[in-house]
This record gives C-alpha cells, sequence and structure tokens, in this order.
C-alpha cells in the first residue's frame, strides 16, 4: 500500500478523558446541561456522526427495546443498541427538559429528539460547540464530533468486539473504511504479542 493511499488515523480519547467529557455538562450552567449530556451519551454510545444528531427523530428511540435508529450517509438507517446509561439519560431529558423546549417553536413541534433552546432540531454547528465547550470543561484539547465516534469504534474493538458487528454499528458500507480501527489500539498489539510470542 502506497503512503498516497494511507489515512490519516483518529484521534481516540481515553476512557478516563471519555468519562471526564460525559461528565462535564453541569448543572449550575444552565437547564441545558441536561440536553448536553444526553446529547453526547448518545454521540459515545451509538457512534453518531455530527449530521446523524439533528435528525434524530423521538420515533427513533424505542425505550423498549434500547435501540436507536440512526439516519446515516445516503439516508442509509442502521439499528444499534444502547446502554443503559445513555438509556437513562435520554429517559431523564425526554421527561424533564424536552417538554419545555418544544414549547419554543411557535407551539409547532416537529418531533426531533434533541433540541435547540427555541425549540427547533439541533444544527450541525451547534452540536461542535456543545462538544467543544464541555471538552474545554473537561480540560482536554482538541475534541471535535468526530472524535467520539472514533472513541466509540476503538473502545469496541479494544473489548474484543468484531470488526463486522463494528462496520454494521457505524455504517461503514465498506470494511475498509472500519479497519482503520484496528491500527490504533497499539498497546493492546504490543501486550498480546509480549504476553504470546515465544521471544515476546
Amino acid at each position: 500500500e502506497t503512503p498516497t493511499r494511507w489515512k490519516r488515523l483518529p484521534g481516540v480519547l481515553t476512557p478516563k478523558q471519555m468519562r471526564d467529557l460525559l461528565e462535564a455538562p453541569n448543572p449550575d450552567a444552565g437547564r441545558l446541561w441536561l440536553r448536553d449530556r444526553t446529547m453526547l451519551e448518545l454521540m459515545y454510545a451509538a457512534g453518531l456522526r455530527a449530521s446523524e444528531v439533528g435528525v434524530l427523530a423521538l420515533r427513533d428511540h424505542n425505550d423498549t427495546l434500547n435501540v436507536l435508529r440512526v439516519t446515516g450517509k445516503g439516508r442509509k438507517q442502521r439499528l444499534v443498541p444502547i446502554g443503559r446509561p445513555a438509556q437513562a439519560w435520554t429517559r431523564r431529558y425526554l421527561e424533564e427538559l424536552r417538554p419545555h423546549l418544544a414549547r419554543f417553536d411557535d407551539g409547532r413541534d416537529d418531533q426531533r429528539l434533541l433540541l435547540s433552546h427555541t425549540g427547533r432540531p439541533l444544527e450541525r454547528v451547534a452540536v461542535w460547540q456543545i462538544v467543544r465547550r464541555n471538552a474545554r470543561l473537561a480540560g482536554i484539547r482538541d475534541v471535535h464530533p468526530h472524535r467520539l465516534r472514533h472513541s466509540f469504534a476503538t473502545h469496541l474493538l479494544a473489548g474484543g468486539a468484531d470488526l463486522r458487528v463494528v462496520q454494521e454499528l457505524l455504517g461503514h458500507a465498506d470494511i475498509a473504511t472500519t479497519q482503520i480501527y484496528t491500527h490504533v489500539d497499539r498497546s493492546r498489539l504490543r501486550e498480546v504479542v509480549r504476553k504470546h510470542h515465544p521471544r515476546g
């Protein structure tokens, strides 16, 4: 493979950095902290792109099955199971905050899941701003929405998830796009060699 075909390896947050970022939204910063926490939890739990956040509809969240229906590139849909923390934060946001935000939009509610302070769907630039603001609060530099997606994939693979499963969860059409994440967790590879190779 020639250098011109190499892709830049994605930046990944450590599990501790990820935890710090998720816990950054502060109740003292105003009521939108709950929406911010929910958004960050869903982005990490489902490996969402920034463009996928704003189009999430209420009907895309299944509280019974604990899955999120995500509409990705080319309007291709995928079902992503979400863990208990993301589910709990989403439930709390839907009960405590979303009804108040929906009232601001001239009485109309277009049924999007995550809303702005004016009751409108979150735009991509707002998603970026929320991620960066909370990363600063957590003391983490150079964080953008896609780093949460990179971290989602890398942490799954580091935990032993199958590459094909991660491909499906990310909504990648080509396995080669997902394979870049196999190169990221070098420390795990070194550990395997050290442990299992006779000359490790």
